[in-house]
């Protein structure tokens, strides 16, 4: 029988003392974290849940590379993340991220780059599947929502990014490009088959809720306590149709994702 694990992380707010006096507060991170073990757990998973002051880069990675460590070809691991995103510069070139920007998970302590989750999923066995949901925002605009000023975004805002990255410029400059460089170390392998499922586009803000995250809600709502038959696909756009044109969930994949996972149901271990 395959292995399931899944850590999930949600943060209502982070470290003032290393984001420059923003704590972020939100209302509904928590409860996505919650209710999203809650579901891992009834699908078969093993699940790891790390709440507001214990989602930094120490505890995350440590949890991810001891599933890694666990987990062999056939097995899964479930990722959900539920906060704020943001971006800095991206100095490798654009090769790497059109943009010229780095997408990153807003973690209690630090910002976490995309590629430093490429990086920790590559420790994973080739044959590990690999779902990811992430409900925050990737876009790191400062942009009023729709609906008024009772909701609110998901977003480092861009005046404190680009505060942040002032200070913070050296670390993460040698953070890329030690990561740029490890990557053309190990060359062009693709690694396990990740299929994500993000909140919305880059360029747009996923909104906070006052029980759970809009994306997150409706996920729940799709899921229906395991109701819900259908694959990756259709699960995606099932989701999308449930949420407004100004937050549309996008599907990505990287690896080498087979028909077959794509096929499979969602959180099938």
């Amino acid at each position: 029988m395959p292995t399931g694990l899944s850590l999930h992380v949600g943060l209502n707010s982070v470290d003032p003392d290393r984001y420059g006096g923003w704590d972020g507060t939100l209302v509904a991170c928590e409860n996505d974290a919650r209710d999203m073990a809650a579901l891992a757990r009834a699908a078969g998973f093993a699940d790891t849940v790390l709440l507001t002051p214990d989602g930094t880069v120490d505890r995350i990675t440590s949890a991810l590379r001891a599933a890694a460590e666990r987990l062999g070809a056939g097995d899964i691991l479930l990722f959900t993340y539920s906060g704020h995103g943001g971006q800095v510069p991206d100095v490798t070139g654009p090769d790497d991220e059109p943009d010229r920007l780095d997408e990153t998970l807003v973690f209690y302590d630090r910002q976490f780059l995309d590629d430093e989750v490429h990086q920790e999923f590559l420790r994973f066995d080739d044959g590990v599947r690999i779902v990811t949901f992430f409900d925050c925002c990737h876009s790191g605009s400062s942009v009023e929502l729709p609906g008024g000023g009772d909701v609110t975004g998901r977003y480092l805002p861009e005046p404190r990014q680009a505060e942040l990255y002032e200070r913070d410029r050296d670390f993460y400059d040698d953070l890329q490009r030690t990561l740029a460089k490890s990557a053309a170390v190990t060359g062009d392998g693709q690694g396990p088959p990740v299929i994500l499922v993000s909140a919305c586009q880059d360029n747009q803000v996923a909104a906070d809720g006052a029980v759970n995250g809009a994306f997150t809600e409706a996920l729940l709502a799709v899921w229906n306590d395991g109701a819900f038959h259908g694959d990756y696909r259709t699960f995606h756009r099932a989701i999308q149709r449930r949420l407004p044109p100004t937050q549309s969930p996008n599907l990505y994949v990287t690896g080498a994702p087979s028909t077959t996972f794509l096929a499979q149901r969602p959180f099938t271990v």
